[in-house]
């Protein structure tokens, strides 16, 4: 019989035959570890390569930081940067079915295409004038920042459209609308005091959506809004709006504000959650339909305001400073939409009416 080999305490088990190689730094390691199949496999020794990170695309990185600069610097809201970013996601796809590898590459004839492929897919003038708005705005970053030589949009004109005169609702309507919430359901009085706001103040769905309690004035009768590029503004709230208001505000909000969860937004949803604008866009669209009224959305309600204030005699440049117009263009459209005033003004004011 062979004598057993002694073995002693302190001895530590030795590796298989197959593993004892000299030691070799990690570092010399890595750039073979994928290459290592054949005597891995044999030694029945899985390896897997080390993940790679992603390369960042020459289309994606410009354009995530030309969308980082409109939301820091410029200002913009969600949903204009989301705009932004789909108008430019059209351009990148057609880029890359032309085989073009870099925004440098982008020429003035391939906007011209684009812009045609666009209209052939069926877009609206209005959206195609957007998109013109954000291929210039883009192009200028470019050269900016120095991803391209020049402006391949520096000619590129921005195409009339007509402008389309808003749907307004009558006072009749406005009523109707106003008392078709249910007074037996849970959400009554938020429902009542978010369509009652959107009315007096002619507010826009996201700034009602991001309304803040803190914003929120009922000894003056005012709210603070932020509107659009991050501007600010107060906004003079009717006493049956405002009484609306506090009724929600002290009879339900504070049953629908969670303890792990505490919010300072106004409106919020059976679950404590603030509210977003698409859902200000169903509730008003819910309750329009209910009380028979089609095609009216939270800005229905907005153009509505400012139409029944022009037409009770307010100066446009107010209705502007409400309405937190920058350009006084984009007031004046209401003052088309109210006829009934025209033979009041020329019966009054020419001298041989």
């Amino acid at each position: 019989m062979k004598a057993k080999a002694r073995i002693s305490p302190n001895a530590r088990p030795s590796a298989p035959s197959a593993a004892r190689r000299p030691a070799t730094p990690l570092r010399s390691l890595l750039p073979s570890i994928a290459n290592q199949s054949a005597g891995d496999s044999a030694a029945g020794v899985a390896v897997a390569a080390p993940p790679r990170p992603k390369p960042v695309s020459r289309f994606e990185g410009p354009v995530r930081e030309f969308l980082t600069y409109i939301r820091i610097e410029c200002g913009f809201s969600p949903a204009t940067i989301a705009a932004y970013g789909g108008d430019l996601r059209d351009l990148w796809v057609w880029m890359v079915e032309r085989k073009h590898r870099a925004w440098s590459e982008l020429t003035a004839d391939d906007i011209a295409e684009h812009l045609k492929s666009l209209e052939k897919r069926g877009m609206a003038t209005s959206t195609i004038a957007r998109h013109v708005a954000t291929i210039r705005v883009f192009c200028r970053f470019l050269k900016t920042r120095e991803h391209h030589d020049d402006d391949p949009a520096d000619q590129l004109t921005q195409p009339q459209t007509w402008k389309r005169l808003p749907t307004v609702l009558g006072e009749e309507q406005i009523e109707k609308l106003l008392q078709a919430p249910d007074p037996d359901t849970l959400l009554y009085l938020r429902d009542v005091g978010l369509m009652e706001l959107l009315y007096a103040g002619g507010l826009r769905a996201s700034e009602l959506a991001e309304l803040d309690m803190s914003g929120v004035h009922f000894d003056l009768s005012v709210v603070r809004v932020m509107g659009k590029g991050q501007k600010e503004r107060v906004v003079p709230i009717g006493l049956p709006a405002m009484r609306a208001l506090r009724r929600y505000c002290e009879e339900l909000r504070e049953d629908l504000v969670r303890e792990h969860a505490p919010t300072d937004r106004v409106f919020l949803s059976r679950t404590g959650q603030p509210i977003t604008r698409v859902v200000v866009w169903q509730i008003v669209k819910r309750h329009a339909e209910k009380a028979g009224l089609d095609n009216v959305h939270p800005h229905t309600l907005r153009h509505t305001f400012a139409t029944h204030l022009l037409a009770g005699g307010a100066d446009l440049r107010v209705v502007q400073e409400l309405l937190g117009h920058s350009n006084l263009e984009t007031t004046q459209i209401y003052t088309h939409v109210d006829r009934s005033r025209l033979k009041e003004v020329l019966t009054k004011f020419h001298p041989r009416p």
